[in-house]
This record gives structure tokens, C-alpha cells and sequence, in this order.
């Protein structure tokens, strides 16, 4: 006898074989038992999840020689016909190679005559998004008022190809992704049912692997099978999926935290030894920061990881997201490096050259090249001993709560002369196309209830040169990147760097 495939001959025969999807089922079971039958199902969602598998199911409820129910008895004509796929009832249809409006039509024209061994014709149409236009419109009609004898089960990946009339025509089920705890749970139950020696650990390993996909994860315990030779060890699954055990990624961890160059490529060396998938690898170490932060914040689920508890305690919080996003960023680029591994070294070469500073405020510097920044006298002002509050028109500015426009109109002025009743500001001549009376008189209305009291304000081109907060903000700036550029630029890991890889450093603000 041959030899059937497991993601087969473990396939789902009734709902209670189902693993995952519970809400979906009950929904289904209820409206079958009070015999609630709507004429066209719509079943979405991700590879394997088991939008075909239920649609078959549902094909044995509704034509189960025990009547119509949600519990088919697997053992008559039509739920063994179903089984073995010979129901002459059933059409099956892969839309993914019967794209044309021809076979559409084909298909439709045995709509109206009765089923010939059956209760209902079952159409299931599977990836029915790849139909093309006019095969919708040939199904469109049939669809919105078909026969009693005839009911209509649709399977897609991707319900936003579909157009909204064939939606709005279904009842529409979407399928979640399988956790990996029940993929690993099913997993267990099937290795000890065909007498598979298993480690829990393989197969948690698995089910992560198989992305929510059960079928996947069937297929990739076939695979670990025959990779351990009959039996799925933790050691062989790692091996065979190119990734590598928390622990083998602890070496790296100790020298990204001690500073240490030569131990990191040491530990990669090692590691590149076993050829490894460098993507696989980020993925683990994602996973490794991301239960460094978890731990740091709930510390009791260490209590069964003694080699992991140090590490917890040597990282910063801050270090420990700075990880995380320069691994995340680094799997999103690996496919643009020259190769996987040097995309994982730079990851990692990134990770080794920055580090948090903690408690520094947006406008300080670092202190190993503090900046020295001397803000320009205000112009001479005329005004009354009371307006002192008003002599740096910088700092009052975001104190009047101006916005878009009219904060830019403000922040290119300077203050000129000041009266109780009336403030005169400076504008430059190359800004003048700004200036506009709702504006200005928005400025006005800001002034006034700052200082609580009526204000006159105008605003006076100017050819001369004049020192406006935004040129004062846009030189404090050039002067932190200018400061920020030389701190980085004496780090002894970038000056490394730059030597072995010609690079060069450009530093923005965020």
C-alpha cells in the first residue's frame, strides 16, 4: 500500500475534527440543526487554515443520506462518495486554471436540472478570486437566485480581489491563522497516534515554523520525519529549517553587551559554520529581545530559563528596543544586502556601534562634545519697564498657540518697537508674500489674549538683515548635527568602521 501523505490522511472528516476556527463551526452546526441554509457561502483566510476542508464537510451535512445535519454520519453513500471525492453532486472547481468566462458558463449549464444522486448540487469553487471579469458576471445571476436543489461554496486567499457584488451575495466566514500552541497540541496527538518518536520542542518548534497554517505544519512534520530518520528531535527539526537554538544565540548576546568586536565575529564564525538561514536567525533574535522585555517586566517567567536569567539583568531597557528595532530593520533589508551573511554582520555591527543614552533631552548634546550655544542679542526695543515679558520674541512665541500659516508668518519676524497698546514687528522683504490681513490679524487676536489686553500689531517689511527665531532655530540646529556628528564620529566601534568598510557618517535630525 502506498504511502499517504499526513496533511491528508489526517484532513478534518466533520467539524469536531476541526482543529482551530471554534467560533466559525458553532455558527455553521447551529444554522445546519435549525436548518438555516443560506444559498452561497464565502470562506476566507490564509493557506491551510481549512477553508476547503469545511466547505467538503458542509457538502456531507447537507447531503448526508441521515438528513440534514451538523454531525454527518461518515459512513453512507454520499459522506463516503464525498470522502473519496466522487459525489457526482460535487463540482470541484480550482478557479486558478478555469480563469475564462467559457468554462464559467460551462459550469452553469447543469445548474437547473436536479441533482442527480444527491439532495443538493454543491458547487465549490476554490481560489475564486482568480476569476476573471466576465466570469463573475456569468456568475453573478446565477449566484444572487439560484435553484433550491443548488448551493454555492466559495474559497479564496484573497477577498479584496473579489468584486463587492459577488460579496454582498454570500455569507462570508473568515478563517483565523492557527495558534502554534494548537498546531503543537495536534502535532502531539498525531506523532503519538502513528507512533512517532517526538520532542516537544520540535514540534512547538513546528508549529511556529508553519505560520498558522496546520497543512503546513502536516507537511513540515513529514519532512522532520524523514530528515531524523522516523523520529522529529529538536536538534534535527533546527537543523533541517536552517535556524538555530536560543542558546546558540547566548555567545552572540554576551558580545554585543560586553562591547567586544572580536568575540562577536567569532561566535558569527561559529555559527556560519552550520549554514544557517541568516533570516531565520533574525527572526530568533527578535524573539530573543522580545523575551528579554517581557522578562524585565514580568521577571517570573524565568523561573525555568537559568541560562537566559543574566542576560535580563545586563541589558537596559533601552537597549534592549534599540535591538529590537535595528533586528527588525535588518530582516527587512537582508534581501537587499550583496549576501544573507553580510546583511547578518551589519545587523549585528549596528547593534555593537550604538548605544542609548539615557536621560538626555532632545535639545542637549552628548557630554563627550558639549556644544556651546550663545543666542544673538535682541535688537534695541523701545518699550515701557511693563513689556520687559516681551523682549525675546522667541520665547514668546509658543507661548500664543499659533499654527500652520500664521506660526509661520510669526516665526520669520522679529520684535521692533513695543506700546502698551500696540506691538510693530519686522519682517523680512524675501518673506513679504507671506504677509496677508487674516493672518495677521490671527497674530493680533494671539497677542491680545496672551497679555489680556486689546493689541495693535503691525507688521513692517525690511531689507535689512534681521535675526528671526527660525534662523535662530535653523543655526542651533546646524550646530547640533555639526556637535553630534563629531561625538559619533570619535567613537572608537565607528572609526572601525569606517576603516574596514570606506564608510562615511551622515547624521539627521528626528
Amino acid at each position: 500500500m502506498s504511502y499517504q501523505v499526513l496533511a491528508r490522511k489526517w484532513r478534518p472528516r466533520n467539524f469536531q475534527d476541526m482543529v482551530g476556527q471554534e467560533p466559525i463551526l458553532r455558527m455553521l452546526a447551529n444554522a445546519l440543526d435549525q436548518k438555516r441554509i443560506h444559498h452561497a457561502y464565502l470562506f476566507t483566510g490564509t493557506r491551510g487554515v481549512g477553508k476547503t476542508t469545511i466547505a467538503r464537510i458542509l457538502s456531507k451535512c447537507l447531503n448526508c443520506e441521515s438528513g440534514v445535519t451538523s454531525t454527518p454520519c461518515g459512513t453512507c453513500h454520499a459522506c463516503c462518495a464525498i470522502d473519496a471525492g466522487q459525489f457526482l453532486d460535487l463540482y470541484e472547481v480550482d478557479a486558478a486554471s478555469r480563469t475564462k468566462v467559457e468554462d464559467t458558463r460551462e459550469l452553469l449549464d447543469n445548474v437547473l436540472y436536479p441533482p442527480s444522486e444527491g439532495r443538493y448540487k454543491i458547487y465549490l469553487i476554490d481560489e475564486v478570486h482568480m476569476l476573471s471579469n466576465h466570469s463573475f458576471n456569468a456568475l453573478l445571476k446565477t449566484l444572487e437566485e439560484p435553484p433550491e436543489h443548488v448551493k454555492f461554496l466559495l474559497a479564496t486567499t484573497d477577498p479584496k480581489r473579489l468584486p463587492i457584488t459577488i460579496l454582498s451575495r454570500c455569507l462570508q466566514f473568515h478563517l483565523k491563522r492557527i495558534t502554534p500552541e494548537h498546531i503543537a497540541e495536534h502535532l502531539q496527538h498525531i506523532c503519538a497516534t502513528e507512533k512517532i518518536d517526538s520532542e516537544k520542542e520540535a514540534l512547538e518548534k513546528l508549529a511556529k515554523a508553519a505560520d498558522g497554517s496546520l497543512r503546513d505544519a502536516l507537511s513540515l512534520l513529514d519532512q522532520a520525519t524523514a530528515y531524523g530518520h522516523g523520529a522529529v528531535s529538536k536538534a534535527e527539526v533546527y537543523s533541517m529549517l536552517g535556524s538555530m537554538d536560543e542558546e546558540n544565540l547566548l555567545p552572540l548576546l554576551d558580545a554585543l553587551i560586553s562591547q567586544n568586536g572580536s568575540q562577536l565575529f567569532s561566535a558569527i564564525a561559529e555559527l556560519t559554520e552550520s549554514a544557517p538561514d541568516f533570516q531565520q536567525l533574525l527572526e530568533e533574535f527578535i524573539s530573543l529581545f522580545h523575551k528579554i522585555a517581557i522578562a524585565q517586566i514580568v521577571p517570573e517567567t524565568l523561573t525555568a530559563d537559568a541560562a537566559f536569567a543574566p542576560f535580563v539583568k545586563r541589558l537596559s531597557a533601552e537597549e534592549v528596543q534599540l535591538y529590537y528595532q535595528i533586528a527588525l530593520l535588518g530582516r527587512r533589508d537582508l534581501p537587499l544586502a550583496s549576501t544573507p551573511q553580510q546583511g547578518f554582520e551589519m545587523t549585528m555591527l549596528r547593534m555593537l556601534a550604538f548605544k542609548p543614552h539615557a536621560n538626555v533631552k532632545p535639545d542637549t548634546l552628548p557630554a563627550a562634545a558639549p556644544a556651546v550655544v550663545t543666542k544673538p542679542a535682541a535688537p534695541a526695543l523701545e518699550k515701557k519697564p511693563e513689556t520687559t515679558s516681551l523682549s525675546e520674541w522667541r520665547d514668546l512665541l509658543p507661548k500664543l498657540e499659533l499654527s500652520g500659516m500664521a506660526y509661520a508668518l510669526a516665526a520669520n519676524c522679529t520684535l521692533d518697537k513695543i506700546t502698551d497698546q500696540k506691538i510693530i514687528l519686522a519682517l523680512s522683504i524675501h518673506h513679504q508674500p507671506m504677509l496677508n490681513p487674516k493672518l495677521k490679524d490671527r497674530i493680533a487676536e494671539a497677542l491680545s489674549r496672551h497679555l489680556k489686553r486689546p493689541i495693535q500689531l503691525e507688521i513692517n517689511a525690511t531689507e535689512a538683515e534681521i535675526l528671526t527665531p527660525m534662523k535662530q532655530e535653523k543655526t542651533e540646529q546646524e550646530l547640533r548635527l555639526t556637535d553630534a556628528k563629531q561625538t559619533i564620529l570619535q567613537h572608537p566601534q565607528v572609526k572601525k568602521l569606517l576603516e574596514v568598510y570606506d564608510a562615511t557618517v551622515e547624521v539627521a535630525l528626528i
